[in-house]
């Protein structure tokens, strides 16, 4: 048996159905697949990486000067060699600004066989298929947050890492920033003790904040010349990604704010947030109870009076987890006042950002021990070891994007594990699956880890 011919998506749903775990299916495949795995090339240490770029919107653009100006910092470690978008105008902007060629079809640029890496930049519902196929072909990924789009996406593309042993990183710099790292020491040196509850925000109050992006008259499926856009392939619909529909240049330039391509805050947001946390935690974890609630409050701005969205424009989030703590997370795309991020323990408090968002960088965290009567909650030993009062501990305001392209491209020499590797990464992304589903079914969603799946029962012990 191939690997070309071997089917990953129902190979992992049959083995669902018989109640194998995670790491039992990733080894059966391992096992059906050994030795027919596609290789990419041996980098060395001063081999220049070569990226593809597949996505030329907003998103891919600012990845590709990113990875550029990592370039020019780092005596050329890599550098842009191929781009692809199904919007002409698109893969032409950034092909000709790299004098490289450009794919209207992403499979056309993982045949080219110079290409070391991707970067995947596509909405969300495209990002498992293209990364596998990526990793498929022997290319290491950069893959942008949220991941995937569904569970079982992230089920298989762990499966996919594993298998062909290709380095993929998520795309969510702001777990590269000192701050979580430094979150992470002082929780592990027993600051906070006994962790009980994260929380924080994101708020926005802006007309690209509610994803409402211009609209380029002329762009659609009859578009000559640069107007063209591949409107099938961008839907996917030959591959089951999203359902076949008409034209609709608003679901084409407005993506996340529709289920089929993207979960609005949860996962547009969300990730930010929830991604980090799990890099600072003692180890990354996934939820056992996810419940979430919000509305369209605001944004019904149609002629009909309907929304202008199928998402969510305020969405609340709760999870649990078997450790014995709490994450709360509060978003709107209609207020931007934001609730301080903080990592609450029994003995003390770690206050990321005391205004708001989680992922700037800021000079320092505070350490808040918990004090009563004028005495440390964690007794004598912890007050003897970090006092009664505010602890500030210093951070490192490295740019966090340089950081993260450079933890990637560092991985794809070493072969070690990324910052946001595909497992931690997965941790995160089912936490917002998840509270999607529990805000569009009305119902407490449960997580059973043994079997991938999730239920509106609890998980039988």
């Amino acid at each position: 048996m191939s690997t070309k011919d071997f089917d990953r998506r129902g190979f992992l749903k049959s083995v669902s159905a018989t109640g194998l775990s995670l790491a039992a299916a990733t080894t059966a495949i391992a096992a059906k697949t050994a030795g027919k795995m596609s290789g990419g090339r041996v980098i060395g240490a001063n081999d220049r990486i070569n990226i593809g770029v597949i996505g030329c919107g907003g998103r891919g653009r600012y990845d590709a000067d990113a990875f550029n100006g990592f370039a020019q910092k780092h005596n050329n470690a890599c550098q842009i060699v191929a781009a692809c978008d199904v919007y002409e105008k698109r893969k032409k902007m950034v092909a000709d600004k790299y004098k490289v060629k450009g794919y209207l079809d992403y499979r056309e640029l993982l045949n080219q066989s110079d290409v070391d890496a991707v970067v995947i930049a596509t909405p969300d519902h495209w990002h498992a298929k293209m990364a596998m196929d990526a990793m498929d072909k022997g290319k290491d990924v950069y893959l942008e947050k949220p991941m995937v789009h569904t569970n079982e996406d992230a089920r298989q593309l762990v499966a996919t890492v594993k298998e062909t042993k290709r380095i993929l990183q998520v795309g969510s710099q702001t777990t590269s920033a000192d701050i979580w790292w430094k979150a992470k020491k002082a929780i592990a040196d027993g600051m906070i003790g006994q962790m009980i509850e994260s929380q924080g925000s994101y708020h926005r109050n802006s007309t690209e904040g509610e994803w409402n992006w211009p609209i380029e008259a002329g762009a659609g499926p009859d578009g000559k010349g640069d107007d063209f856009v591949d409107w099938n392939m961008w839907l996917g619909s030959q591959f089951k990604l999203a359902p076949k529909r008409p034209w609709d240049a608003d679901r084409f330039f407005r993506f996340r704010k529709y289920w089929d391509y993207s979960l609005g805050i949860a996962s547009d947001l969300f990730y930010h947030v929830i991604a980090p946390l799990n890099i600072c935690w003692d180890e990354p974890q996934f939820p056992t109870k996810v419940m979430a609630t919000g509305g369209i409050y605001v944004f019904k701005t149609l002629p009909d009076g309907k929304p202008d969205r199928e998402v969510p424009d305020t969405f609340h989030l709760l999870a649990e987890y078997a450790k014995g703590h709490s994450l709360v997370l509060s978003s709107s795309m209609a207020n931007d006042t934001h609730i301080p991020g903080m990592i609450r323990g029994h003995e003390g408090t770690i206050i990321m950002v005391d205004h708001g968002q989680f992922e700037r960088n800021v000079p320092f965290i505070t350490v808040k021990p918990q004090v009563r009567g004028g005495k440390a909650i964690g007794g004598e030993a912890y007050e003897k070891k970090f006092g009664l009062k505010d602890i500030e501990i210093p951070v490192d305001q490295s740019d966090m994007m340089e950081l993260h392209i450079g933890n990637f491209l560092g991985c794809m020499r070493t072969r070690e594990k990324p910052h946001l590797d595909v497992e931690t990464g997965a941790k995160a992304v089912v936490v917002i699956n998840l509270a999607a589903q529990s805000y569009r079914e009305g119902k407490t969603m449960y997580w059973d880890e043994k079997h991938w799946k999730a239920s509106d029962k609890p998980v039988k012990a």
